[in-house]
């Protein structure tokens, strides 16, 4: 299966004149099949790109909410091949489909095998918020050599030799993370976010190579979405579709939330141009 890259479905969204929607959901959460219906609905509603999390006993980064998600993922059995599957339902649709994931799980898959098995599930790469382009050799290998796209994380206190560092390895988009500190909804977008998109863009446009930037962290309404594609090039949501789950009686409930909040957020991303 060839997958679409990140950056096609970036590149359609900008000549749309709005900015790309991204949406996440581990795999395996409520269950396996619950997931790929809950990742299906929102693509049928609007999502340009979808990031599969990959469930892991130490999620660090992550807040109370997608905790809970992957704790109920792991408690239901869910493994990477799993993910794999999960992967191979979404991309079937033909949005770009890339793995979210700590790096712990992939070194233990074994590097190469896992960018092998990925590409064939018809996965577009990875992204991997705990892997630094300076300890990623296996990785910046095995993507070059699988056609996969490699997404670095961005952050509020990254300064611009970082930033370009970064961005010189990435492939697909960057991840701009706009809050410090773990994920989770927010009331409000950090006020820091557009200047670090800014300051990425600049890095970026210094280097000749185009790279869109996708911010995330904290998005979970239409209102913020729009807030935030008036500046980045992507909208990156995950606990706001999370807790529509957790907060669904049942599967069907949570599958119809998750579709009317996807809606929400696609009519944002347009209201932001």
């Amino acid at each position: 299966m060839t997958a679409q890259t990140a950056q096609t479905a970036y590149d359609k969204a900008k000549a749309d004149g709005r900015a790309a929607l991204v949406g996440y959901l581990p795999a395996g959460f409520p269950t396996r099949e619950g997931a790929v219906d809950a990742l299906k609905a929102m693509v049928d509603a609007g999502c340009d790109v979808i990031e599969i999390g990959l469930p892991y006993t130490d999620p660090m980064m992550d807040g109370p909410v997608i905790q809970d998600a992957v704790h109920q993922a792991l408690v239901g059995g869910v493994r990477v091949a799993d993910v794999f599957r999960t992967v191979e339902a979404v991309a079937a649709t033909g949005v770009p489909t890339l793995v979210m994931t700590y790096w712990n799980p992939v070194d233990h898959y074994g590097v190469d095998a896992f960018a092998r098995d990925l590409a064939s599930a018809g996965g577009a790469g990875l992204i991997t918020p705990d892997l630094t382009p300076e300890e990623g050799g296996d990785w910046l290998a095995a993507s070059e050599a699988h056609g996969l796209d490699r997404v670095f994380l961005v952050a509020l206190s990254s300064t611009d030799e970082r930033i370009a560092t970064i961005t010189r390895e990435c492939r697909g988009f960057v991840y701009a993370a706009s809050l410090m500190g773990v994920t989770g909804a927010r009331s409000a977008v950090d006020t820091g976010a557009p200047r670090l998109v800014e300051r990425t863009r600049a890095v970026i446009e210094a280097s000749g190579t185009p790279l869109p930037v996708g911010l995330g962290l904290g998005v979970g309404t239409g209102a913020q979405a729009a807030e935030v594609a008036g500046f980045a090039d992507g909208v990156i949501v995950g606990s706001a579709f999370v807790r529509r789950l957790l907060d669904a009686p049942d599967l069907a409930s949570g599958v119809a939330g998750i579709r009317a909040l996807t809606e929400e957020l696609a009519a944002g991303v347009r209201q932001g141009r």
